[in-house]
């Protein structure tokens, strides 16, 4: 898990950087196509191609669209913010995944677990800066919202477990995904440069090493024991934001970023089904 989440942090770090020069959609759309030509042969070589469109299509195409939203909201996200500030807020994805629980799968959750999904939230708005020049920015609304279609995202894989291979949710998100948002970015498609080869290269090797390694730590550990490894990803975030962008994080962003882990910590150690789903 502490190499997925290292993997994914300097993923994150490349989208990061091709945003400050291409569309957020264009961006969402590199990641898949980068990754696609790894998750073939993965896919591939494990489980082979026999089946592979015996699934349930209307829950995989919502799950692509879902995936299209969360990684536009997310590409756009950190590019107005920081590492720290982004990961600070998308760590409320637990509590949101919890919430619609409830609703989705039937699941009981007790007033003790909705106090925690309360404290989590408290805890986003910390970091949003609930003060008159800060409130609520256009990027932290951003990752909010990607946050929000990423826990979406991890009820309908509950609902496709049940079902279909996870090898075949992870090969048919990234050809639909690559697919959605090409066409999407197709009318402001910005030309990619020649210099920027090494970024794509480096987008489609973290995406796909972090996707094993996260597979392998749900499949080989409990995952009440494994997931709470994910919140590592504010200290690589922490060191990126410096080595690359010399910022910090200041006090509302540590603050916050203590409130929801410790809420989301709470959330993972109760809960009785944990789901892996796709990092963004």
């Amino acid at each position: 898990m502490v190499l997925a989440v290292f993997m994914f942090a300097m993923m994150d770090t490349v989208m990061k950087l091709l945003t400050a020069r291409y569309p957020a959609i264009q961006v969402a759309a590199l990641r898949s196509l980068t990754s696609l030509p790894l998750v073939a042969v993965y896919v591939g070589l494990k489980v082979g191609y026999g089946d592979i469109f015996r699934i349930r299509w209307p829950l995989h195409l919502l799950r692509a669209v879902l995936g299209i939203a969360m990684l536009t909201f997310f590409a756009f996200g950190i590019r107005k913010l920081s590492l720290a500030e982004a990961y600070s807020i998308f760590f409320i994805a637990p509590a949101i995944i919890t919430a619609l629980s409830v609703w989705f799968l039937k699941e009981k959750v007790g007033i003790a677990r909705w106090i925690a999904i309360a404290v989590g939230l408290l805890g986003v708005l910390v970091v949003l800066r609930p003060t008159g020049a800060g409130f609520l920015t256009i990027g932290g609304l951003a990752i909010l919202g990607a946050a929000a279609m990423y826990a979406v995202s991890a009820i309908t894989v509950r609902l496709l477990a049940r079902t279909d291979r996870n090898e075949h949710m992870v090969f048919w998100l990234m050809v639909m995904v690559a697919i959605g948002a090409s066409a999407l970015a197709a009318p402001g498609w910005v030309a990619m440069r020649m210099a920027d080869a090494p970024l794509l290269a480096g987008l489609a090797l973290t995406g796909f090493v972090g996707q094993l390694a996260i597979t392998e730590a749900f499949a080989q550990g409990e995952a009440s024991k494994v997931a709470p490894f994910e919140y590592t990803a504010l200290a690589w975030a922490v060191g990126l934001d410096w080595l690359l962008w010399q910022t910090l994080p200041d006090s509302y962003t540590l603050v916050g970023a203590a409130i929801i882990i410790g809420s989301g910590l709470y959330l993972i150690r109760h809960e009785k089904v944990h789901v892996e789903s796709d990092h963004p």
